[in-house]
C-alpha cells in the first residue's frame, strides 16, 4: 500500500470512529465499504474487525461508568451462540438478500406493537437480537442498523448508555467476527501489523475528538439524528440489495 494511500485510509478511519464516537453508529458501515473496494474479503473483514475492537474499546473505556450491563449480557450470549451456529454450518446466503434483510429490519422492528417495541433490558429480546446481528455481521462485516434500532429501544437508555452499551457489545461481536474470518474460514489472509497499529490509532483518535460533541448534544437531538442515520443506511441496503437483484448479480 503506497504512502498516500495508508494516509488517505488513516483519515479515513479518523472521520468514521469520530461519526460513531457520536451516534455509537454509521462508521463502521462506511468503513468496512472503502476496505472492501481496496482488498480482499477475508482481509477486508479482519482490518475492520481490529479497528473496530480499538475504536469501541476506547469509546467504551471513555464511558464504562454509563454500561447498562443488564442489556450486555443476554445479547453478548446470543452473539455467542450465533458464531457458534454459523462456524458449524458455514452458511452463507447470497449477498443481494443478505443486505435486503439489513435494510428491512428496522422499519420491521418499528411496525411492532408497542409490547413487542425493542427493548434492551429484555433478556429474551436481548438473545434474540443478538443472535440475528450476529449473524448479520459475519455475512456483511456490520450488523447494520437493527443492532441501533435496538438499543435506542423505547427510550430507558440516555445517549451516553446507548453509545457505551453498544460499545461494549461491538468489541465482543468484532473479535468474535475477526476469530471467524482469521481463523476459520479458508484461504484468509493476514492484515500487516503496522496497518493494524495505524486503525487502532486512528480509530482511537477519532473517538477521543468526538467525546465533546456527544457531551454538548442533547437527548432530542441525539435520538432525531439517530433515527435519520438509521433511516438512510437502511434504504442504502434495501437501495444497494434491490439493485443487485435487478442487475442479475451472480456473486461471490
Amino acid at each position: 500500500m503506497s504512502l498516500p494511500l495508508a494516509a488517505l485510509l488513516c483519515a479515513i478511519m479518523i472521520g468514521t470512529s469520530l461519526l460513531s464516537g457520536i451516534f455509537g453508529m454509521a462508521g463502521g458501515l462506511i468503513l468496512v465499504g472503502v476496505l472492501l473496494a481496496l482488498m480482499p474479503l477475508p482481509d477486508a473483514m479482519a482490518l475492520h474487525a481490529i479497528t473496530q475492537i480499538g475504536s469501541n474499546g476506547w469509546r467504551a473505556i471513555l464511558w464504562i461508568r454509563y454500561v447498562r450491563w443488564r442489556s450486555v449480557a443476554p445479547y453478548l450470549c446470543g452473539c455467542v451462540l450465533a458464531t457458534i451456529a454459523w462456524a458449524t454450518v458455514q452458511f452463507v446466503p447470497d449477498k443481494p438478500w443478505a443486505l435486503l434483510g439489513l435494510g428491512i429490519t428496522p422499519f420491521l422492528a418499528r411496525m411492532l406493537p408497542q409490547g413487542m417495541k425493542p427493548n434492551p433490558d429484555s433478556i429474551v429480546q436481548g438473545l434474540v437480537y443478538g443472535s440475528i446481528c450476529m449473524g448479520l455481521m459475519l455475512i456483511t462485516g456490520v450488523s447494520g442498523p437493527l443492532a441501533d434500532t435496538f438499543f435506542l429501544g423505547t427510550g430507558s437508555l440516555d445517549r451516553r448508555q446507548i453509545v457505551a452499551t453498544k460499545a461494549f457489545c461491538q468489541v465482543v461481536s468484532h473479535a468474535l467476527k475477526f476469530v471467524y474470518f482469521a481463523a476459520l474460514i479458508p484461504d484468509s489472509g493476514s492484515v500487516p501489523i503496522w496497518l493494524a497499529v495505524m486503525g487502532v490509532a486512528a480509530s482511537m483518535t477519532g473517538t477521543t475528538l468526538a467525546r465533546r460533541i456527544l457531551e454538548a448534544m442533547s437527548e432530542t437531538g441525539f435520538r432525531l439524528w439517530s433515527r435519520r442515520i438509521i433511516t438512510t443506511i437502511a434504504i442504502f441496503y434495501l437501495a444497494q440489495g434491490g439493485w443487485l437483484l435487478v442487475s442479475g448479480w451472480s456473486g461471490p
